[in-house]
């Protein structure tokens, strides 16, 4: 493993908790049973499928399958991309869409 992709290992250390594992897990599962439901629903209470939302629910969807399930990429670059940071912090902020 390069320096740099232990550095980002670490950056992710506070995050690796079955907790947070969890909580990816469940959220990813949610959208997509949303998604799979009903789309126009789910559409429109996020505000609507556009360039930006669609893209960021599929990598946010993406990225929390491959934290929840505890993979861990070698890479730097492939622990930046499937990052729980940003998959956490999109599905949480498109839940909080959804319910408020």
């Amino acid at each position: 493993m390069s320096n740099l992709a232990a550095q980002v290992a670490k950056l992710h250390a506070p995050l690796d908790k079955a907790l947070f594992r969890v909580l990816s897990l469940l959220l990813g599962f949610y959208h997509v049973a949303m998604v799979m439901w009903d789309p126009e629903a789910y559409s429109a209470s996020i505000g609507g499928f556009n360039a930006i939302i669609s893209p960021l629910l599929i990598w946010a969807l993406c990225s929390s399958m491959v934290f929840g399930l505890s993979f861990k990429p070698r890479n730097w670059y492939w622990q930046v991309l499937f990052s729980p940071y940003f998959s956490l912090t999109i599905l949480t902020y498109l839940t909080l869409v959804r319910w408020f």
